[in-house]
């Protein structure tokens, strides 16, 4: 991008959070299997003001049943600035007739892979900080206010 950040952003309200996570359609779930971090991309929705996404039979979906306390991150840029935004909460499986429900929401999966099991991630926790890209400033003088 051959920016740097201005300075080092502003908080977002929770509102304005949520606002973002909303626009966008790709995020990173943080999840920790046998005592090992790991991170994967994944296409989600804001239900409320909770995140669902789906998956497949495997390692993430285990993931979430052995410790499903989750970490999730998304963020978006322009050539004006950016944003990122990190929601902390538990992860369950949605099953009966809620799921039926969150099968009308508009999430696809990435690949064409089946995908049956809906994760919806209660959010406990949200923060987000948004930038503004300007040029890098002079390191004899320091950050401008």
């Amino acid at each position: 991008m051959g920016h740097a950040c201005a300075q080092s952003g502003h908080p977002l309200t929770d509102d304005e959070a949520w606002s973002r996570l909303a626009g966008a359609e790709v995020g990173r779930l943080a999840t920790v299997m046998a005592g090992e971090p790991d991170i994967v991309p994944v296409n989600f929705v804001v239900d409320g003001r909770t995140i669902v996404f789906r998956t497949a039979e495997g390692s993430k979906l285990l993931s979430l049943t052995v410790h499903p306390a989750v970490a999730f991150e998304a963020d978006g840029w322009d050539a004006a600035g950016g944003w990122s935004v990190v929601a902390k909460g538990t992860a369950a499986e949605v099953t009966g007739s809620e799921r039926d429900r969150l099968e009308t929401l508009p999430l696809r999966p990435f690949v064409p892979t089946v995908k049956v099991h809906y994760i919806r991630i209660e959010v406990e926790s949200i923060s987000g900080r948004e930038f503004a890209f300007g040029p890098e400033p002079d390191p004899e003088f320091g950050l401008q206010a």
